[in-house]
C-alpha cells in the first residue's frame, strides 16, 4: 500500500488543472462505449480525485465510497459492475443510493511501469446494462493511451524542475564568482551585443547597471583606457574574423586609476551567419604586478650588483698578482671587501622590503576579490 501511495504522489497530478489529452480520452471511452459519465481517477489512502471529468458536477469522493478502490490490487483486469443493486459490494454504497446513482460501472486500472494502479479509467451509467469483450478492450487501451500521458507528464515536471534547478544552481555559481561571464553576439555585418552578463560582474564593477551594458556595447568600452579601446576593438574582430580563441589584456579605469583587465572566449559561427562568443572577463591586476615585481628585481639585480661584484673581482685578481702583501695593504683590501659586502647587505634588504610589499599587495588585491 505504502509504495502505491509513493507512487500516485510522485506523479504530481492531485488538484492539478484538466488536461485537454486526457479530456479527450474520457469523452472517446464515453463515445465508444455509450455512457454519460466517464472519469480518470486518482487514489491515494483519503479521496479519490477526478483528474478528468465528463458528466459529473463533483471532482472528488471519499475513497471509501470509491468502485476504483476495486481494482487498485488487479492490474491486469477490467473491473465490471453490471449491476450495482446485484453486487453485495456496493447494493448498499452512497454513490448507489445517492447521487449519481451508479448502477453500471466499468473500470480499467492506470498501470505504472513499476506495476503501481494509480486509479482507474472509467465509465458509469445511471441504468443496468452489459459490457462486451471488444468495449473492454477499448476501455484498457484508452487506459494505456491515459497512462502515456501521464507518463510523460511526469517526465516533463522531472526534467523540468531539474533544469530549474540546474539553472539556480547555475545562477548562483555565475553570481559569486569574480567573474564576467558574458555572452556577446556579433552580426555578419560586425554589429555586436551582449544578450547575457552574469551577475558576477558586479564583483568587478559594483557600480554598474548590466541592463545598460546589454543595451550598448559602448560602455564597456567608455570604461576602457583611450589608448588600449583600438587594440580591444581589433583583438575582438580578429578572433571572429579568425574563428581563434579570443584573449586580449587591457585598462579599466576603476575609482582609485586603472586595473588590468583579461577578455578571453571562444567564437562560434552560427547558421544565420552572427557569430557568439561565449566567455569572461577577469580582474588580472594583481598577476600584472607580480610580474612586473619580478621584472624589477631581475633589473635591479642585475644592475646595481653589477658595481660590487665587479669591485670584489678587481680585489681578488689584485691578491693573486702581488707578490708582497703589507700589512696595510691587506687592510686596506679588506676595508674594500668589508664596504663591498655592506652595500650587498643594504641592497639584498632592500629587495626583501620591495618583495614584501608587493606581496602585501597582491594579497589585500585577492581578499578584495574574495569580498
Amino acid at each position: 500500500m505504502k509504495n502505491r501511495l509513493e507512487a500516485v504522489y510522485s506523479y504530481n497530478l492531485f488538484d492539478t488543472p484538466p488536461e485537454k489529452e486526457l479530456d479527450e480520452i474520457t469523452e472517446l471511452a464515453s463515445i465508444i462505449c455509450n455512457t454519460p459519465i466517464s472519469l480518470i481517477t486518482l487514489l491515494d489512502d483519503k479521496r479519490q480525485w477526478f483528474k478528468s471529468n465528463k458528466g459529473l458536477e463533483v471532482n472528488e469522493t471519499k475513497v471509501e465510497d470509491s468502485f476504483c478502490q476495486h481494482a487498485l490490487h488487479k492490474p491486469n483486469e477490467v473491473l465490471v459492475v453490471n449491476d450495482a443493486f446485484k453486487d453485495q459490494r456496493f447494493i448498499n454504497n452512497k454513490l448507489v443510493v445517492g447521487d449519481p446513482y451508479i448502477r453500471f460501472y466499468a473500470g480499467a486500472p492506470l498501470v505504472t511501469k513499476e506495476n503501481h494502479v494509480l486509479g482507474t479509467l472509467c465509465i458509469i451509467d445511471r441504468k443496468p446494462r452489459e459490457f462486451t469483450k471488444a468495449q473492454e478492450r477499448a476501455l484498457q487501451i484508452l487506459a494505456e493511451k491515459a497512462m502515456i500521458i501521464i507518463e510523460n507528464h511526469k517526465t516533463f515536471t522531472t526534467l523540468n524542475t531539474s533544469v530549474k534547478l540546474n539553472i539556480d544552481r547555475l545562477t548562483k555559481i555565475t553570481e559569486n564568482i569574480p567573474l564576467g561571464i558574458f555572452e556577446l553576439v556579433v552580426s555578419d555585418s560586425g554589429n555586436m551585443k551582449f544578450s547575457f552578463i552574469s551577475a558576477g560582474m558586479k564583483k568587478l564593477h559594483p557600480d554598474i547597471n548590466l541592463d545598460e551594458w546589454i543595451k550598448n556595447l559602448n560602455t564597456i568600452f567608455s570604461l576602457t583606457h583611450p589608448e588600449d579601446i583600438r587594440p580591444l576593438q581589433a583583438a575582438i574582430t580578429r578572433s571572429i574574423e579568425m574563428e581563434t580563441r579570443l584573449y586580449h589584456e587591457y585598462r579599466v579605469k576603476q575609482n582609485s586609476g586603472y586595473d588590468w583587465y583579461a577578455i578571453e572566449g571562444q567564437p562560434h559561427k552560427e547558421k544565420n551567419g552572427e557569430t557568439i562568443i561565449y566567455g569572461a572577463f577577469t580582474n588580472i591586476t594583481h598577476h600584472i604586478e607580480y610580474e612586473n615585481a619580478l621584472e624589477q628585481i631581475a633589473f635591479d639585480i642585475s644592475h646595481v650588483m653589477r658595481r660590487p661584484v665587479t669591485t670584489i673581482l678587481g680585489i681578488t685578481n689584485l691578491l693573486e698578482t702581488e707578490q708582497d702583501l703589507s700589512s696595510e695593504k691587506l687592510k686596506e683590501y679588506f676595508g674594500y671587501i668589508k664596504t663591498v659586502t655592506q652595500e650587498l647587505e643594504q641592497f639584498t634588504s632592500k629587495l626583501n622590503d620591495i618583495y614584501s610589499e608587493k606581496q602585501s599587495k597582491i594579497a589585500s588585491h585577492n581578499n578584495r576579490e574574495k569580498t
